[in-house]
């Protein structure tokens, strides 16, 4: 684990199954269904089991489907954490169309409902950045500042653990991380 302490948190990087996590919340790549998917959603999904589908379906029913940038909350289901906030990141369209906007959006977005819901801890994986094609080391400085500005402000979550599937997705991060 790599680890470096802000004003007011830490940010951790670890190799590991975000599903796995003992944290208030979980932070899911969906997509702007909300009915589960394949990469990180389709691993929750399943491990979360059917009160996550449930709650989704009702969101969508609400509100329609989730823009690129934008989060929601859910149950956890049989998670070890409490809580999965959704969110859609951007589809690499060539680093033109506003992709490290939405992507900014959708770690801040998550960090502001962790926050607005008094959570403590959030586990993060790196968003976009598998079928959606996002560059891992254009979007691992954007995630890693995301959460870095959340900390320095000083609200809830104190702790921001970013969960990396490959030893590879680690070390990108890990050189992010120095140099912030």
């Amino acid at each position: 684990m790599t680890a470096r302490e802000f004003a007011a948190g830490r940010i951790e990087l670890v190799l590991g199954d975000i599903t796995r996590e003992s944290v208030d919340a979980i932070v899911n790549a969906a997509n702007s269904s909300l009915m589960g998917g394949g990469g990180v959603d389709g691993a929750i999904h399943r491990a979360g089991g059917p009160a996550i589908l449930a709650e989704c379906r009702t969101l969508r029913a609400e509100r329609g489907t989730l823009p690129p940038g934008e989060a929601v909350v859910t149950t956890a289901g049989r998670l070890p954490s409490r809580y999965v906030i959704h969110t859609v990141g951007p589809v690499w369209q060539g680093g033109t169309h506003g992709e490290a906007e939405i992507l900014k959006r959708c770690y801040r977005n998550s960090l502001g409902l962790a926050a607005a819901h008094g959570l403590d801890s959030v586990a993060l994986p790196s968003i976009s950045t598998g079928a959606y094609g996002y560059p891992l080391d254009r979007a691992a400085p954007i995630a890693l500042g995301a959460g870095r500005d959340a900390l320095v402000e000083g609200s809830p979550p104190t702790l921001l653990r970013w969960v990396l599937f490959s030893a590879a997705d680690l070390d990108v991060y890990e050189s992010a991380l120095d140099a912030l």
